[in-house]
């Protein structure tokens, strides 16, 4: 059940989302501080298929992959539990590589980074929230629902930690950040 006060996240012309809807993922900046995300081949993945995410360099470039959110309740509002999944079609060994998850510790990088590979509705790795952002738009929030995982660093959300954006051989890698978070909007594909 949800609170009478739930507030429905908005795409960019104010209307609700809808999650029988496709969206992008796109930034609430223009130029080199813009770009969409996207579904990428990730560096050094033995993987199948595409399974990075990632955000173009510019907002120049090219659209981004579209995605579809799942509510773990009827609609889509801030802070509450959804999945992510690009929504593409794509060859049947490749469709659990559609659904955002957070991959394993990048000591590299030195944090998490977003990939594909995970699950609908189940208790483990794939669950996002969206929340109002301090600047503009929104951010995406990562909230496992077992606290079993070591995370990276802490959060003052209810081990919600921030989704932001690392290098990455050159690319933009969508993974857990301490600060910084990616202020993104949601733009309806027709």
């Amino acid at each position: 059940n949800l609170p009478s006060d739930a507030t429905p996240v908005l795409d960019v012309t104010g209307k609700e989302l809808d999650p029988r809807l496709s969206y992008r993922i796109i930034s609430t900046f223009w130029g080199a501080l813009g770009g969409d995300v996207y579904l990428g081949k990730s560096p050094n993945s033995d993987a199948p298929c595409a399974n990075g995410v990632f955000r173009y360099n510019s907002d120049v470039g090219p659209s981004g992959t579209p995605v579809s959110f799942i509510p773990l309740s009827g609609g889509i509002f801030e802070d509450e539990l959804l999945n992510i999944q690009f929504a593409i079609s794509t060859s049947k060994m490749c469709v659990s590589y559609t659904i955002w998850k957070v991959g394993d510790y990048d000591a590299s990088l030195g944090t998490m980074l977003l990939e594909t590979g995970g699950t609908i509705g189940q208790a483990d790795s794939s669950w996002f929230k969206i929340v109002k952002s301090s600047q503009f738009g929104y951010n995406l929030l990562y909230c496992p629902v077992t606290t079993t995982m070591t995370l990276p660093f802490s959060s003052d959300d209810q081990f919600c930690l921030k989704v932001g954006v690392v290098h990455q051989n050159g690319k933009r890698r969508l993974a857990l950040v301490k600060d910084n978070p990616l202020d993104v909007s949601f733009k309806q594909v027709q």
